[in-house]
């Protein structure tokens, strides 16, 4: 397949990890900031290659993940209310709450859709008059563009009965945070490719100018993992902290300005609350007032309870980067996929889903 075979060749795959294992030299720790990212390092079986001195470490890099509890509690009781259906992207529907799921509440009779596109929640509340059609808008700006385009759609077409739960989260206000806390030391990152065609990679300049961090955009085939973790250990070495990107054949210095342009008419930057690193200044996005009336916490006057760790859960320190899956006492028992504890254990993205899937194998 175009573009993707040519990345993962056997070859070009033993040539990097060659090169790497000759270039290293000296301990680093890397944190990889996307959730894919850290999927793909296991699928692939990278971090077995890896010379021994370079360290991997998973960041907050799953929106999924750093949803606090609160906000899916508020989730699932809005689903319970029986003028209300709910539209969500299939990852969100099995995360726990502090005591249900999406998924317990649909079974108990809640009407709660998977869809693939926030568009698709249109043709939900089009086809439901007597409802209100509620999108749970969870994400970082990979998916906020589309978000944005179908609020406008529904606003054109004078959709009324369609509403979504602004939950979406910037990504740079987190790395800031990170790299302001003592506990984690961490040499270089390789910064989020989906996020970045958006944002564009100048997105994490502050980085390297303001905390001297090597940073590098980073590609998903293990060929850009491998060339991305190239460039970051010879920054590190050369006592050069820079930012690359290594992922140019999709993203550009500036990004995807004409998608940046319709989330700016639609949403506004406000504090949120991030799991495990508390409520962060303008790291969130809510509505502008001319789009409110499609805000279902205002619509609906929606209390949002402060939010709780479930007994035992790591969650929020795998996030920060300060502790690894199994260094959390539920992980791999009382927390599985089939039986997940915390958020971390349910996203395609997420870290101990990583770690449990195929940790046997690092």
């Amino acid at each position: 397949m175009k573009y993707v075979d040519e990345y993962r060749g056997s070859d070009l795959v033993h040539t990097l990890t060659k090169k790497l294992q000759d270039l290293s030299n000296q301990p680093v720790r890397i944190m990889e900031v996307c959730g894919t990212h850290t999927m793909s390092i296991f699928k692939h079986g990278l971090r077995q290659m890896l010379p021994k001195g370079i360290q991997l470490i998973s960041g907050p890099g799953c929106p999924v993940c750093v949803t606090p509890s609160g906000v899916i509690d508020a989730f699932v009781e809005l689903a319970g209310r029986p003028e209300v259906i709910i539209a969500t992207f299939g990852d969100m529907i099995r995360v726990p709450g502090t005591g249900n799921s999406l998924m317990r509440a649909k079974a108990a009779g809640a009407d709660v859709n998977i869809v693939y596109s926030p568009m698709d929640s249109l043709k939900i509340a089009e086809q439901n008059p007597d409802k209100l059609v509620v999108f749970l808008s969870v994400g970082f700006e990979t998916t906020t563009p589309t978000i944005a385009a179908t609020i406008l759609e529904a606003d054109r077409r004078k959709i009324g009965n369609f509403c979504i739960f602004p939950a979406n989260k910037t990504m740079p206000a987190p790395l800031k945070v990170l790299m302001e806390d003592p506990k984690l030391q961490v040499d270089g990152l390789l910064c989020p490719g989906h996020v970045s065609i958006i944002s564009g990679s100048e997105n994490y300049r502050f980085l390297v100018d303001d905390y001297g961090i090597a940073c590098v955009v980073a590609g998903f085939e293990p060929t850009d993992i491998l060339l991305s973790v190239i460039a970051l250990v010879k920054q590190v070495q050369e006592g050069r902290p820079a930012l690359e990107n290594c992922y140019g054949r999709v993203v550009t210095a500036e990004g995807n300005v004409k998608a940046r342009k319709i989330v700016d008419m639609v949403f506004t930057p406000v504090d949120s609350e991030w799991r495990g690193l508390g409520s962060i200044k303008l790291s969130g996005l809510t509505l502008r007032e001319e789009y409110r009336s499609f805000d279902v916490i205002e619509r609906l006057e929606i209390q949002i309870t402060p939010s709780s760790e479930p007994k035992g859960c790591r969650c929020g320190d795998v996030l920060k980067g300060i502790a690894q899956p199994p260094d959390c006492p539920i992980f791999g028992n009382r927390c599985t996929p089939g039986s997940p504890v915390g958020p971390c254990m349910v996203s395609s993205e997420g870290t101990c889903a990583a770690w449990y899937r195929y940790g046997a194998l690092s």
